[in-house]
């Protein structure tokens, strides 16, 4: 076996990027302190051609050059959008049919492994601050609480790690419907 080299790997350009059909799933970030968490979400929504992220509330934006640390470019690829209130954000994408999704550890969450999702349907991921989690106000709003299982000791995963398995299930749920 041969490693590849970058021009080996046939990625799209940013226009590529651009034109071509998004996954049906939709990044929320709400109140998200690192700057490197930020950049690490933008880079894994590229790989997974995510049709867009919204940063709320504390969450910084693009231009930045610690987000682009982590983000390697996929600030120019990725499409994003800014919202000071993460709850008008929830409500406006109810309106456009959006299911809603938490993830976090509450009562009565869906295991992420048993979680199936629907065709059809365009899926808005929520994901909270580092400490304090999804915002339980979202919660409440939330058509449906994912959890990811975990087996170890300690309580939770770091928020963009959580976003790359989510982000992964989803998408391979969603390529095979």
């Amino acid at each position: 076996m041969k490693k590849l080299i970058l021009d080996e790997l046939n990625r799209k350009n940013i226009e590529e990027f651009k034109e071509a059909e998004k996954t049906p799933i939709i990044v929320v970030l709400d109140d998200i302190r690192s700057l490197h968490n930020i950049g690490a979400f933008f880079r894994t929504s590229d790989a997974f051609l995510i049709e867009k992220i919204y940063l709320c509330g504390i969450t910084a934006t693009p231009p930045n050059k610690e987000i682009h640390k982590t983000a390697l470019g996929a600030t120019e690829t990725v499409e994003w959008e800014y919202v000071q209130d993460v709850l008008e954000l929830v409500e406006r994408l109810k309106n456009e049919n959006v299911k809603i999704v938490s993830i976090e550890q509450v009562e009565g969450s869906v295991m992420l492994n048993d979680f199936n999702v629907e065709e059809h349907v365009k899926y808005a991921l929520f994901f909270g601050n580092e400490v304090k989690g999804v915002n339980q106000k979202v919660i409440n709003s939330s058509d449906f609480v994912i959890e990811i299982p975990q087996l170890g000791t300690k309580h939770s995963l770091n928020v963009s790690v959580s976003g790359g398995i989510v982000i992964w299930d989803f998408f391979q749920k969603i390529q095979v419907l």
